[in-house]
């Protein structure tokens, strides 16, 4: 093989949320860059077969019979999942893992990775983020505050395009905003109520990562205004939502700069001890089984948290038995994820003259209200919570008949409102909790991950607050039949994974410095979930995306000076 097609001025392993990025930013600087994806190629738009299929035209409406669930009893809980959807997901058999206690991997092997999939709910992290779990003991000191972060915030945002409204409260800070969009009639009752008799707390509407609006940056990427289709999870031919299949990627295409290598299983980073910086990585063909070595002065790891953490742990030399970069023994530990197991719904009887306007990609949001400045409450962590209100047809809460003409009658007769509202809570980092890798070997010779991840007493006090709180404010909005209750879902439905690879001043207790570099192999980064001290309240993708920017810019300068 031609070296020319095996030397890279950097390698992006994961084409991602955060690995999209790393490629689109080093592109842009000028760096020849490999991207290698495990999965297959998706290109946007033709490669959405489901975008425009209606229920009818699909097998059993779209839905996934019982015994598919049971072949598939992981990925099929995912709320995304479906007839419509599974291509995008890994498969329960597709690659194993172990679990020593539950935990529910949802995985996304193709170019794009999750981007295709998730839910698109962007807030940046605030101060309390940054500050709150060394603060309050249950975390070591985050090496970069929210100042470092917020022009990286601005960078991102206004690429990738973000609706929301610019509300002034901390603990949700503003941002780079697209025209917001609108919250009904009873969603907006129940903000004011919220407001009238909570002096604490605010909700205001989310903020996704939908173009309400489109600017130069967007029409320069080919991407649309959102119709509202709410089918997402499909992909979007519109390119309406950020993915990197329809933003980052195509972008670092561009330049001319982009090699995007499928089917490349990335079995571990090389280190040359004498440099002490990592050469390259060694990838298995998915197909062929066959392995390849590419080499790279600068290593940007974005292979989600888990795989990200099997890698490093799988790429041992004589310098690093344990793990590339891991002398202190805590790669793989303090895994973190979001608590997610709170619910309510309820009904109201407000507003019978109103209606919700068709759909929207997003809900309304009340930032966390717990443990912001002090320690008020009886755990620690703060959690978030949001709720939307929809109207259902009369004969759905009405007996009579089910058919004819007093049937279709009713149907066409709004009934009353319903609610429902979900909790975003923090989990607080535990060094028990962790993967780590097995014996046993899959597909590819590669050492099977296992995920030790459980929930503590924190989290339980944290859901019983949430059920108590939930219920005093629809009490207070007027709403009737509110029932609250817990999910019993385990660890990594929320799929929010976060740690592993951590960020600290410390080389003992951190695996990574303020840039997102290893302590011990400084041309090596971690940018995605991994790198997270903490998983703080907010949702953390556009965090990844800020950190993965901001990293970029730190290696390029390296780079440039002939450091790496």
């Amino acid at each position: 093989m031609d070296p020319l097609e095996t030397d890279f001025d950097a390698i992006v392993i994961g084409s991602g949320i955060s690995g999209g990025w790393a490629a689109k930013e080093f592109c842009d600087k000028g760096f020849k860059t490999l991207v290698l994806e495990r999965g297959r190629q998706i290109k946007h738009v033709e490669d959405y077969p489901t975008a425009h299929t209606h229920p009818w035209e699909m097998e059993y409406h779209g839905r996934i019979t019982q015994q598919e669930k049971q072949a598939n009893p992981i990925v099929s809980r995912c709320y995304a999942y479906g007839r419509a959807t599974e291509h995008f997901f890994v498969k329960d058999n597709e690659h194993p893992y172990q679990q020593d206690r539950p935990f529910d991997w949802i995985r996304a092997y193709q170019v794009g990775g999750k981007s295709l999939l998730w839910a698109r709910q962007v807030q940046r992290w605030s101060r309390f983020e940054f500050e709150r779990p060394h603060r309050d003991g249950y975390g070591i000191k985050w090496p970069i505050s929210y100042d470092d972060l917020a022009p990286w915030y601005s960078h991102v945002e206004r690429f990738i395009g973000v609706s929301g409204n610019n509300d002034g409260l901390e603990e949700v800070p503003d941002g780079e905003f697209l025209p917001a969009w609108e919250m009904n009639a009873i969603e907006l009752y129940i903000q004011d109520k919220i407001k009238k008799n909570f002096s604490d707390r605010t909700a205001v509407i989310g903020r996704c990562a939908h173009l309400t609006d489109t600017k130069e940056v967007h029409l320069k990427q080919g991407r649309n205004r959102c119709m509202a289709r709410t089918r997402c999870e499909r992909g979007c031919p519109l390119g309406a939502y950020f993915s990197s299949n329809s933003s980052t990627l195509p972008w670092a295409n561009k330049t001319g700069n982009l090699t995007l290598k499928t089917h490349q299983v990335v079995s571990k980073i090389l280190y040359d001890s004498e440099s002490q910086k990592a050469t390259g990585v060694e990838v298995i063909d998915a197909y062929t089984k066959t392995i390849k070595r590419y080499t790279a002065r600068v290593i940007f790891v974005n292979a989600a948290t888990i795989n990200t953490n099997a890698i490093l742990l799988n790429s041992t030399s004589e310098r690093f038995p344990n793990g590339l970069g891991n002398d202190n023994g805590l790669l793989g530990r303090y895994l973190s994820f979001h608590n997610y197991r709170g619910q309510l719904t309820a009904k109201h009887h407000g507003a019978p003259d109103s209606y919700y306007r068709g759909r929207r990609p997003t809900s309304i949001m009340i930032p966390s209200f717990r443990n912001k400045n002090t320690n008020d409450a009886d755990f620690q962590g703060g959690y978030m919570m949001f709720y939307s209100a929809t109207r259902e047809g009369w004969s759905q809460q009405q007996e009579g008949p089910q058919f004819g003409t007093e049937f279709i009658q009713n149907s066409a007769r709004p009934g009353p409102w319903s609610i429902y509202m979900m909790m975003q809570g923090e989990t607080i980092p535990i060094k028990s909790n962790r993967v780590y890798l097995t014996e046993q070997l899959d597909q590819f010779g590669i050492p099977k991950p296992a995920l030790d991840v459980g929930y503590t007493d924190n989290d339980e006090k944290m859901l019983n607050d949430f059920l108590e709180q939930g219920v005093a404010m629809l009490q207070k909005a007027g709403c009737v039949e509110i029932n609250a209750y817990e999910t019993h879902q385990a660890p990594g439905l929320d799929i929010h994974e976060m740690g592993g690879v951590r960020m600290g001043d410390d080389p003992n207790e951190s695996m990574l410095n303020s840039h997102n570099q290893l302590h011990h192999c400084s041309n090596v980064f971690v940018t995605d979930g991994a790198c997270m001290s903490s998983t703080g309240v907010q949702n953390p993708s556009l965090t990844f995306m800020a950190l993965t920017a901001r990293a970029v810019d730190y290696a390029a300068g390296q780079l440039k000076e002939g450091l790496f």
